[in-house]
C-alpha cells in the first residue's frame, strides 16, 4: 500500500504511471469537494481523504499504519513540516512502512552566480520558503534514522508536463520571452520525476538526489522552441529589468538565483536514464501528444 500526502501535480503523475505497482493507494487532499471527485473516479484504485495540514482523522491514522510506502509532497511552513508534525507519531509506529519520498526543491541551493552545484555542495537557501524546505529535509533525514526508514529526497527542478508547459504558455498567448543575460534554469519532466520517485521506492533509496535536466539553458529557450514546434512566431523579448517590476515576490526571488545542477548521483545511484533529458525532446513529446 502506497500513502501520498498532497495529491499534487508530481504526485497524481507517478501514481497514473506506476501506480499499478500498489494493491491500494491513499492520497490525501486539502478539500471536501476535491476529495469527493477523486473518490467517484471509477477506476476505484485510488482513496482520497481530507488532510488539512494540522490534524488526522482515525480514517488518515488508520492508513498509515497500513502503508508500506509513503510519498510526500506536502509543502512546509514556518512551522514545519505539517505531516510530521500532524502524522509523525502514526507514521513512526507504522509496522510495515519501509520507505519515504519526499519531494523537495533545487532551491536550496541558493545563488551560486551560475556555477554548478550537486548533492555534496552545501546549501545556502536565500528565500524563505527554500529555508523552510531545507529544515523539512533534515527533518525526514532525522526521522528515518530514528526509525530505521529508507527516506530519500528528491531535489526537483522547475517541473513541466502535460497541461503544465511552453506549448501551453505560447497557445494561451499569456508565454512571455524573458531575457535576463547570463541566467540558465534546469528543468525536468514529470514523467522523469515519477520514474526517480519509482527506482528510489523499489531501491529503498536512501539520500539526497537531484532530479533535474541534464542541459540549464536559458528561461526563453523552450519558448523559443515551442513557437517553433507549433509554426507561430515567438513573442517578442523582455528585458527582465522591465518586468521585474510587476513580478510577484516570490517569482522575483526565483529570477534571483542562478546555477547549474548536476544529476550525475541520480543516474549511477538510481539507475535513472532520463526519457527527457532536455526541454527538446519532453516539449517535441508534448507536442505530438497534441
Amino acid at each position: 500500500m502506497l500513502i501520498c500526502f498532497g495529491l499534487g501535480y508530481s504526485a497524481e503523475h507517478f501514481i497514473e504511471i506506476f501506480g499499478q505497482k500498489f494493491d491500494r493507494i491513499v492520497g490525501t487532499v486539502r478539500a471536501a469537494d476535491r476529495a469527493a471527485a477523486l473518490n467517484a473516479h471509477p477506476s476505484g484504485r485510488l482513496k482520497a481523504l481530507i488532510f488539512d495540514g494540522t490534524a488526522t482523522t482515525m480514517e488518515l491514522q488508520s492508513a498509515i499504519a497500513e502503508a508500506d510506502a509513503a510519498l510526500v509532497s506536502v509543502p512546509p511552513d514556518d512551522n514545519g513540516d505539517p505531516v510530521l508534525r500532524a502524522c509523525g507519531d502514526a507514521l513512526a509506529h507504522a509496522q510495515r512502512l519501509r520507505a519515504v519520498v519526499y519531494l523537495s526543491t533545487i532551491g536550496v541551493y541558493g545563488d551560486r552566480g551560475g556555477a554548478w552545484v550537486d548533492e555534496a555542495t552545501p546549501p545556502q537557501p536565500g528565500a524563505a520558503r527554500s529555508r523552510e524546505r531545507l529544515a523539512a529535509e533534515q527533518a525526514w533525514i532525522d526521522f528515518g534514522a530514528r526509525h530505521n526508514i529508507a527516506v530519500a529526497i528528491l531535489r526537483l527542478a522547475g517541473i513541466y508536463g502535460p497541461g503544465q508547459n511552453a506549448l501551453v504558455q505560447i497557445a494561451s498567448r499569456k508565454a512571455r520571452r524573458i531575457v535576463k543575460p547570463g541566467q540558465v534554469f534546469n528543468r525536468i519532466h514529470v514523467g522523469d520525476i515519477a520514474q526517480a520517485i519509482d527506482a528510489a521506492f523499489t531501491r529503498r533509496a536512501s539520500g539526497i538526489f537531484n532530479v533535474a535536466d541534464d542541459a540549464p539553458t536559458p528561461p526563453a529557450d523552450p519558448i523559443v522552441f515551442a513557437a517553433q514546434l507549433m509554426g507561430v512566431a515567438p513573442p517578442p523579448e523582455i528585458p527582465f529589468e522591465q518586468t521585474a517590476p510587476t513580478m510577484s515576490p516570490m517569482a522575483l526571488s526565483f529570477w534571483q538565483e542562478c546555477r547549474r545542477v548536476k544529476n550525475d548521483k541520480l543516474k549511477r545511484e538510481l539507475g535513472i536514464s532520463l526519457r527527457y533529458p532536455t526541454y527538446r525532446e519532453g516539449l517535441r513529446a508534448l507536442f505530438e501528444e497534441r
